[in-house]
């Protein structure tokens, strides 16, 4: 099957932005590569950064974030392993990026919405409320980012309130509230994000994650701004732009959201289109979107096929290979797979500084889960990531400790 392997796809992007206030950022890099002086191991990047109380956080994320990620994946890894460990190395470098930038006594913060694209797997990890979604060539939508605004993330608040936050809206006195809910102390209306030294480390850092393998059909992905999203659904998004080459869609896409109120905020978006090789740089139009056809049309990976079998050879529904958003580290840098032999014992997990036997703290300690792992088994945190933890899960003051 080897000779008759799919080719990697086509990617072709577009980048559109109207700024109000200068915070929103982006990352934009294609043939990156994994072990260096190798071109056949090359991997794409986009990342959108939407700053807020300032644009720090969001230049700090951009120029730190994508070499934070990688350091924390195992070297010599082959291209299966390594698309294995980005859930985890995504996480790691996350909490990094947001660990370092706090160091610098900067209050701003930033949304981030960070996707890899290596061959057909599309791995996407976002805080915040910039989102991605993903149109494929047969008509599905799938949404490929999490959206932590606490208005509308039930889970986040309760976590938030647990950790020793408060949710609430502004008082505007004589007992009048308005706006949407937000974190206090802060009043910060999200509940991840990186930076945001001011309100408190449970506003975690810590990112949604979904891993999908993309049909061999490929299709059109779009990442953006609150301002497209506030003013856009995702089947509206795809609609204003069908037909058009990458650049003119994200044109289009930021003009339809700024159209009815004007622009009053930075609005950005990125669009992708992942060709097949053969395949000319604008997608063709679908006879009709499919609507409402979104998380169900998931195909979940089936733990017993390997990359021997015929099924990557067929155009399919898009699979998911990998989604988890829990805002515990105990859970995110557990491994599921069989990635743990790979990872260093004594190197802390998160920031990959190296630890003499016996100094690293296992990140189950104080865990209750029965079904957890016993507190002496890996992996490590140092003893300064490991209060950046209990920090984030409420098990000291916020701030007590830099």
């Amino acid at each position: 099957l080897a000779s008759e392997k799919i080719e990697d796809p086509e990617i072709v992007h577009g980048l559109a932005s109207h700024s109000k206030k200068g915070e929103d950022f982006t990352l934009l890099k294609t043939e990156c590569q994994r072990a260096l002086g190798d071109g056949f191991t090359t991997f794409s990047v986009f990342g959108l950064f939407d700053g807020h109380n300032g644009s720090a956080a969001a230049i700090y994320t951009k120029e730190n974030l994508l070499n934070n990620v990688l350091s924390a994946i195992p070297a010599d890894l082959n291209r299966d392993e390594w698309i294995a460990a980005l859930p985890r190395a995504l996480v790691a470098g996350f909490v990094k990026t947001d660990k370092d930038f706090q160091q610098k006594a900067k209050t701003s913060g930033t949304t981030v919405t960070f996707v890899i694209l290596e061959g057909w797997v599309v791995t996407v990890a976002s805080v915040g409320d910039s989102c991605c979604i993903f149109e494929s060539a047969e008509g599905g939508i799938y949404h490929l980012s999490a959206d932590h605004r606490l208005e509308c993330n039930e889970e986040e608040r309760h976590r938030i309130t647990a950790s020793g936050g408060e949710v609430g809206r502004l008082n505007a006195g004589g007992g009048a509230e308005i706006g949407p809910l937000r974190c206090w102390p802060g009043g910060l209306c999200l509940s991840r994000s990186i930076g945001d030294m001011d309100v408190g480390e449970f506003i975690v850092p810590v990112p949604y994650v979904k891993q999908v393998k993309l049909s061999t059909a490929g299709g059109r992905m779009i990442i953006s701004s609150d301002g497209v999203w506030d003013a856009l659904t995702a089947e509206e998004a795809l609609d204003c732009c069908r037909g058009m080459p990458p650049d003119a869609a994200a044109a289009q896409i930021v003009k339809e959201a700024v159209k009815p109120k004007g622009l009053r905020d930075d609005t950005t978006c990125i669009v992708v289109d992942i060709l097949p090789q053969e395949k000319p740089a604008a997608l063709p139009q679908p006879k009709k979107p499919v609507k409402g056809m979104l998380k169900a049309m998931f195909r979940k990976k089936n733990s017993g096929s390997s990359s021997q079998d015929k099924d990557y050879m067929e155009p399919d529904v898009v699979e998911e290979l990998f989604e988890e958003g829990s805002a515990w580290l105990s859970e995110r840098l557990d491994t599921k797979y069989p990635l743990c032999n790979m990872f260093k014992l004594f190197m802390c997990a998160v920031c990959q500084l190296e630890m003499k036997p016996g100094e690293g703290i296992s990140i189950h300690v104080g865990t209750s889960n029965p079904v957890k792992l016993r507190p002496w088994d890996g992996p490590f945190l140092c003893s300064s990531c490991n209060e950046k933890k209990e920090a984030m899960e409420g098990k000291r003051p916020s701030g007590s400790n830099d």
